[in-house]
Formats: structure tokens, sequence, C-alpha cells
């Protein structure tokens, strides 16, 4: 796959509390979740390690996925890193789980909670769009 920026979409399906690398612990509630990344080498690698269920973690997504089903993809291609800009669109309307997945960045967050599927994968969608990116859904492949 070629380079680009994806948005995991999560779902927990009850209130879990995770120890998240350096973040330390961390609730998440039953719910939906977007966790924004990008990928300059190619989306086909790093979206195959996030949905191994057993993995080294080298980021706080791998945390939640080894807990979490991946439900849904969301893709664009783009050879500039263009996370950021998803991430802030999504944060204007959604609640985030701050200092996740923003390590390298000076965003609040990389990754929003919704109760509701629907509204997570429109917002998401709207997102990208108002990024100026056109968004592929994807369904991943059964782990």
């Amino acid at each position: 796959m070629p380079p680009g920026t994806y948005v995991l979409i999560l779902y927990v399906p009850y209130d879990i509390q995770l120890k998240i690398g350096g973040l330390g612990m961390r609730s998440f509630e039953r719910g939906y979740y977007a966790y924004v990344g990008s990928a300059l080498s190619g989306l086909g690698g790093r979206i195959a390690h996030h949905l191994r269920k057993e993995k080294t973690t080298h980021w706080h997504i791998d945390y939640l996925t080894m807990r979490a089903a991946v439900v849904d993809l969301v893709v664009a291609e783009s050879s500039t890193r263009r996370e950021c800009d998803v991430a802030k669109e999504l944060g204007k309307s959604l609640q985030g789980v701050r200092g996740f997945g923003s390590g390298d960045c000076r965003c609040t967050c990389h990754l929003f909670y919704s109760p509701s599927y629907h509204e997570l994968l429109e917002r998401v969608v709207k997102a990208f769009k108002s990024c100026g990116l056109k968004p592929i859904k994807k369904i991943p492949p059964n782990r």
C-alpha cells in the first residue's frame, strides 16, 4: 500500500483500565474509538502491525489493540504526514484521550471517543475531507 494517513476504529465492549506505556493507567469507556496515525513508508505494514493481537508494543495504540477489536479502517493516500491535521479536526467535535498517540507532536491526542459507531465514522470521514484528503473506507480482515 502507498504512504498515507489512517484511522483505526476500535470497539471496547466494556469499561476497562489499561496501562499504556509511559502514559500510565488510562480508563476506556465502553464504546468506539478512532485512532489517527500515518505511515509514510507505506500503510500496509503499519496497519498489519496494528491488526495483530500478539506484537511488540511500539506505540500507545498497540496496548489498546491487544484488548479492543478493530472494526473499521479509513485510509487516505498522502506523501506528507497529515495525521495531526485529521486529529485536530476530530478534536473539534469528539472527546479525546489526553496524551494518547501524540508523544511525537504538539497535538493534545490522536485517540477519540464516541458511544456511537455511526457518529464516529461520519466525523472521521468529514475530518479527512476537511483536510483535503480522499477517505477510503476499508474493512480490516479478520484477525
